[in-house]
């Protein structure tokens, strides 16, 4: 399986809410950095991302780029939330090593994401 291939099968198991499956095609010391949370290690990335699995709706990738161990990734998260129903455009850049995700950095517009949330 492609590099890319393996990203598509993460980011639908992820957006679906199948961490455990998601969690299979992550390496135990997978980095991620984004925006909105940064982690060490596989337990960690889990835990800090638990938050989105009631609002994730999937995701529409638009583009990808590969290159070795590298995949760019240009894709519509979809999110629904009780402010309501959008997708936010996001850009991934992963590493791979093994047939595994071991670092991800992510790049999309915060304001985008905070319109969706819930006003208190």
């Amino acid at each position: 399986m492609q590099n890319a291939e393996i990203f598509r099968t993460y980011l639908a198991r992820f957006t679906s809410g199948d961490r455990e499956g998601a969690a299979e095609l992550l390496t135990e010391d997978f980095r991620f950095h984004g925006p909105m949370l940064q982690s060490e290690g596989k337990a960690a990335f889990l835990e800090g991302s638990a938050g989105l699995c009631p609002i994730m709706r999937g995701a529409d990738v638009h583009r990808q780029w590969e290159a070795g161990d590298e995949v760019c990734s240009i894709y519509d998260f979809k999110i629904e939330t009780s402010a309501g129903v959008s997708s936010i455009a996001m850009a991934e850049w992963t590493t791979f090593r093994d047939g595994k995700l071991a670092a991800a950095r992510l790049i999309f517009d915060t304001a985008a994401m905070s319109a969706l949330q819930p006003s208190t």
